[in-house]
């Protein structure tokens, strides 16, 4: 039966992708089903891929800097973001480490990325909250802090906006 909400069926003997981007989220779940999440996450992280997505969710990808200066730039800012999750993450403070006015940074953000900090963050952060989810056994509100979410309701907003389910089920769905 066709399931538009869903990105791989697995019925089984029978295993169905939505489409190229979703046959490697089903070979992500084939990897998880019979090797663990550990596996499936180091694949995903290889890939460039998110670990898990659920059915129905815009896929998050960060996309390749661009090649020309301004992109390269950036290169170094969206490490330093990923590994500052945790702190203040605002387009001023963004824009005055990138040494540009805030409307230029916008600009170059997205014309590097393809979408805005803001959503660049809200999709990291959930990344982050995630792979801690997988591989720690901390409590939902100091995934949350770590993530940069900053309380357990708002990590369980993003988690049914972003993936359609709570922390407790995704938890208990791909915890190693």
């Amino acid at each position: 039966m066709f399931q538009p909400d869903v990105l791989y069926v697995d019925e089984g003997p029978i295993l169905t992708s939505a489409g190229s981007a979703a046959g490697l989220d089903l070979c992500l779940h084939l990897v998880r089903r019979d090797h663990g999440a550990q596996a499936a996450n180091t694949i995903a992280r290889a890939l460039v891929v998110p670990a898990h997505r659920g059915g129905g969710q815009a896929q998050f990808i960060p996309r390749p800097v661009a090649a020309h200066s301004e992109g390269a730039g950036l290169a170094a800012l969206l490490e330093w973001m990923r590994a500052s999750l945790a702190e203040d993450l605002s387009v001023e403070r963004l824009a005055q480490r990138a040494g540009v006015a805030p409307r230029t940074f916008l600009r170059r953000f997205f014309e590097a990325t393809g979408t805005t900090p803001g959503e660049w963050v809200g999709a990291a952060r959930v990344a982050l909250a995630c792979e801690l989810l997988e591989t720690t056994r901390l409590g939902i509100e100091d995934v949350a802090t770590r993530a940069g979410l900053g309380s357990a309701a708002t990590l369980r907003h993003h988690f049914r906006q972003r993936l359609g389910t709570s922390p407790t089920r995704y938890r208990a769905q791909f915890a190693r």
